[in-house]
């Protein structure tokens, strides 16, 4: 775990050195040259000559959230828009994971340990390396498919649009909606393409970036299409982002001042379900009624664990609604009844089962409360028209790497509430354990402790 948490933050450092090397080499007018013309702004590569934007940058970038301090990003040049699509790319499938995908052998417990420090422990394979070169194997395939599926789209749906800048946007949104980052080479996300058969486009690689590689390699390589029903990660997504974009929509068509309820609120939901994080909606408009929905149901909430996705992972949702109808069921047993429980294909006795149950609630506990004391932290110092929605809003999407914006991240925020927010998306990509293993191995050693 220390490995895990030290060696994230290591990369995350060093990843925000491009930034700065490129935003101070590069001369004021090949930055301007940059903006697309018409436009008068200036370039945001300037932006990355504060350091911490670089590492803000980059920790969005590995960690697949997708918050930028780019805001215009087409003026940072091809290279930078490309680097911030590929980190993300690489640091969805794991930097660990990756590793382990070279050696070709590890000792003893060190692979297993190691694979399960970052990834969730499943495998696929009969050994961890092995099952570390198939998750980039499947990998691989679906974010090429989802190249070919987009570039296709794109050159059907706008046939004028120019076909280098489509193979570019392709390869970049591609590497994005694998990883669930949500990064764009585009000025207002995937809304800068102003079509809605665009925003129709882009929902089928969000859901493939939101399912678990396990599936997907179950899928492709074993072709045992029945999971699409019989997994239950699989199962329980695509249920979701049903109703809650029919939710969604809804709340936005009873809030008003929305153009496109049922469009955006679909893309959305989808959106902040996957983490993801493109966005087609001014969210910080929205009433706060849909703001708290997304970030309940969506946002804190998350995809399958075994895919590229933050939040507690739906899988850990339906364990906790699970335990809690089986605690309350309990209460009509005997005494001295024991009955399993089937979850999940596994059959659990009742010790087990308490035992997932703490593990999980415990995560939970934590998750909220970074969340809640960002939040709180947000309030105090966020800059503009903001209110408590959006501070819940912003620091749910820092927390869960999904990337979704109120408006709060920006070039001009607070430098504490910046750091917040890297500590956070760091905290987020790892699953917050491996961070707190280190504050303890940095405040006690590694001596044991009496609790």
């Amino acid at each position: 775990m220390i490995i895990a948490a030290l060696g994230w933050l290591m990369i995350i450092i060093l990843g925000g050195v491009p930034y700065f090397i490129i935003a101070h080499i590069t001369p004021l007018n090949v930055m301007q040259s940059f903006v697309p013309l018409g436009e008068t702004y200036v370039s945001s590569l300037m932006n990355f000559r504060n350091p911490l934007h670089c590492i803000f940058e980059s920790t969005s970038a590995f960690t697949t959230t997708g918050l930028t301090m780019a805001y215009h990003e087409p003026s940072v040049g091809y290279s930078v828009l490309f680097y911030r699509s590929f980190s993300q790319w690489v640091g969805g499938a794991g930097f660990i994971v990756m590793a382990l995908a070279i050696f070709k052998q590890i000792p003893g417990q060190s692979a297993v340990l190691l694979y399960g420090s970052e990834a969730s422990g499943t495998k696929v394979r009969s050994n961890v390396i092995q099952t570390a070169r198939a998750i980039w194997k499947v990998y691989l395939l679906v974010t090429a498919f989802s190249f070919l599926f987009i570039f296709i789209g794109t050159y059907f749906i706008l046939p004028d649009y120019p076909l280098g800048r489509n193979i570019f946007d392709a390869v970049n949104h591609s590497m994005a909606g694998q990883s669930t980052g949500g990064f764009s080479v585009l000025d207002d996300s995937i809304a800068g393409y102003h079509s809605a058969k665009m925003d129709a486009l882009f929902i089928l690689p969000m859901l493939l970036g939101g399912m678990s590689i396990p599936f997907l390699f179950r899928i492709i390589f074993l072709k045992d299409f029945k999971e699409f029903w019989y997994d239950i990660q699989t199962r329980a997504i695509l249920l979701a982002s049903i109703l809650g974009s029919v939710v969604l929509s809804l709340f936005l068509i009873g809030s008003g001042g929305v153009v496109s309820p049922w469009r955006e609120g679909i893309f959305q939901f989808i959106s902040a379900l996957t983490t993801t994080g493109w966005q087609t909606s001014a969210i910080g408009s929205w009433d706060d009624a849909p703001v708290l929905f997304i970030v309940v149901t969506a946002m804190v909430v998350g995809g399958a664990a075994g895919a590229t996705v933050g939040g507690i992972k739906i899988i850990r949702a339906l364990l906790l609604q699970k335990g809690l109808r089986w605690h309350i069921n309990k209460i009509f047993l005997s005494k001295n009844t024991v009955k399993t429980i089937k979850f999940n294909g596994k059959l659990l006795l009742p010790n087990e089962m308490n035992r997932e149950l703490a593990k999980t609630g415990m995560f939970v506990l934590m998750y909220l409360l970074f969340v809640f004391i960002s939040t709180i932290v947000t309030l105090y110092l966020m800059k503009g028209d903001f209110g408590l929605a959006d501070a819940l809003f912003e620091s749910a999407s820092a927390q869960g790497t999904v990337g979704l914006s109120s408006g709060i991240t920006d070039p001009s925020m607070s430098s504490g509430l910046e750091l917040v927010y890297i500590f956070q998306m760091w905290s987020g990509r790892i699953e917050i354990i491996p961070i707190l293993v280190v504050i303890r191995l940095f405040l006690y050693g590694m001596k044991p402790r009496k609790i």
